[in-house]
């Protein structure tokens, strides 16, 4: 048991070096800003809330030193916050927000694609009209109606991101199960009387999920601007939790004097928006070289042998 053990955990470590070869420096940044998310606000003996002298510790600038004497990387806002803190604080939600949003988003429209691609006539006619439909509406348009039907909140923004953002992922899935549908190995399959639905969960999705993958994380970055432009609206993430988009709303009235405020949430908006779009482009070629035709293939008669 011991040494089955030891080689699992062998694998696992080889296919994270393999993963981590692949996403490159960009999945290095993401991953460091979500190591920092978790561990600068536990580890900073700074508290991300507002303290008791605030004309002595606001407005420091960055690398600078308060009237307490202690020192800020980044500086502090205008209630003497440091800023450093409470980015590593937004950092939780703005990449919590933008993985739930753009996770939920790819089950449903994984869900959906399959079920189109799979069953083809009417339902696959319903379905791609409901999303051609949905794609016609400009999605900030129908995130700022639905937020503004219910109170603000992090789980109204998540599950706003993943109604809105199903219809391209539910696209590229469908037509991957068109395509994989008709190999020999799937037809071989129904041929030796494998039911419908175990040749679609275990040969025909797994062989068409690649570009749902590249689509899942590319979305990761258009949900954190979309997450950041509803809480700097007042119609996302409500203060005094800290999310960058409404740290950049906070610091709009302190532009001309301490610009820092809005800048830092801003670059780090910026950065992390870019290192995921950057990391779905790096994913792609490999998805696209492990596309249903060079993938391997389960036996047909594997996939029919009843089970024990």
């Amino acid at each position: 048991m011991a040494r089955g053990m030891a080689q699992g955990m062998a694998r696992t470590v080889v296919r994270l070096r393999r993963v981590m070869t692949r996403a490159g420096w960009p999945g290095a940044l993401l991953l460091l800003c979500a190591a920092g998310a978790v561990l600068v606000p536990w580890l900073s003996p700074e508290s991300s809330r507002p303290i008791d002298d605030v004309l002595r510790t606001r407005l420091a600038r960055p690398l600078a030193v308060d009237g307490r004497g202690h020192w800020h990387l980044l500086g502090t806002d205008a209630f003497g916050r440091d800023l450093t803190v409470r980015l590593f604080i937004g950092a939780r939600i703005s990449l919590f927000v933008g993985v739930a949003g753009s996770t939920l988003s790819a089950l449903l429209g994984t869900a959906l694609g399959a079920v189109a691609g799979w069953r083809g006539g009417v339902v696959d006619r319903v379905i791609v009209a409901l999303g051609d439909a949905l794609l016609a509406i400009p999605r900030l348009v129908l995130l700022l109606v639905i937020a503004a039907l219910w109170s603000p909140g992090l789980t109204v923004v998540i599950v706003v991101l993943g109604l809105t953002g199903w219809m391209s992922v539910m696209r590229l899935v469908r037509a991957d199960v068109q395509g994989v549908r008709v190999l020999p190995y799937v037809e071989g399959a129904h041929a030796l009387g494998a039911p419908a639905w175990r040749v679609l969960r275990r040969h025909v999705l797994p062989n068409a999920l690649g570009s749902a993958l590249v689509a899942t994380t590319l979305g990761v970055g258009n949900a954190i601007v979309l997450e950041s432009g509803l809480s700097f609206l007042g119609l996302g993430v409500q203060p005094p939790t800290a999310s960058w988009g409404n740290m950049i709303a906070g610091g709009r009235e302190w532009l001309l004097v301490a610009p820092w405020i809005a800048l830092v949430p801003g670059v780090a908006l910026i950065v992390t928006v870019v290192c995921a779009t950057l990391l779905g482009e790096r994913l792609a070629p490999w998805v696209t070289r492990a596309r249903p035709g060079a993938l391997r293939a389960r036996s047909a008669l594997h996939a029919a042998a009843p089970r024990s």
